[in-house]
């Protein structure tokens, strides 16, 4: 397979490198924007460097071609079954406007100048700044989204002086969640 040489390094080779560098550039820009043409791109350069260079070019060519669809399609589907990123669009946000409503809890002390709050669905990262609606919410308190403001820095009020119906019903609701979520994790122990 030497025959087919780019920059110097063998067809192979380069498939290897290039594979291993989207792999690796994955760990910095994490979305499986990267891993499955990596792992594709990788397993076709070792292929390339195992089937034995006396077979020819042309099936080498093949057998790296097999190679690249069959790793394609088994990493993207344990991507997919493994739900590494939310693939449902469950952990994600579509905009800002979603993020209304949204239940959290204080990370660092909010005010109406600073803070930080943590969503319960606030995407691949709930880590939010948050201004009070009036006065402070201490740390770990429950806190509701009353507006968004573009998404960047939410305004929230303590979910305990939220006191309208639907608050309350809301409340009731994730209540009710989490003791059939504790329900569930006593039977199955």
């Amino acid at each position: 397979m030497a025959a087919v040489e780019i920059i110097g390094l063998s067809l192979p080779y380069l498939l290897l490198l290039a594979g291993a560098g989207l792999i690796i550039a994955e760990a910095f820009i994490p979305g499986a924007h990267f891993f499955v043409v990596g792992v594709a791109l990788f397993a076709a350069g070792l292929v390339g460097l195992l089937v034995p260079a006396s077979l020819g070019t042309v099936p080498i060519l093949l057998a790296m071609t097999v190679a690249v669809v069959v790793a394609a399609a088994v990493t993207l589907y344990g991507y997919r079954r493994l739900d590494l990123y939310g693939g449902e669009g469950k952990d994600r946000t579509s905009d800002s406007a979603s993020l209304r409503g949204q239940v959290g809890r204080v990370t660092e002390r909010v005010t109406p100048r600073e803070g930080e709050v943590k969503l319960e669905d606030g995407g691949f990262n709930p880590y939010y700044q948050a201004r009070s609606v009036d006065g402070e919410i201490a740390e770990g308190e429950e806190v509701l989204v009353v507006d968004p403001g573009g998404g960047n820095v939410l305004t929230v009020e303590s979910f305990s002086s939220a006191t309208d119906e639907i608050d309350r019903e809301l409340a009731r609701a994730r209540e009710q969640s989490e003791a059939e979520t504790e329900t569930e994790s006593e039977s199955s122990a």
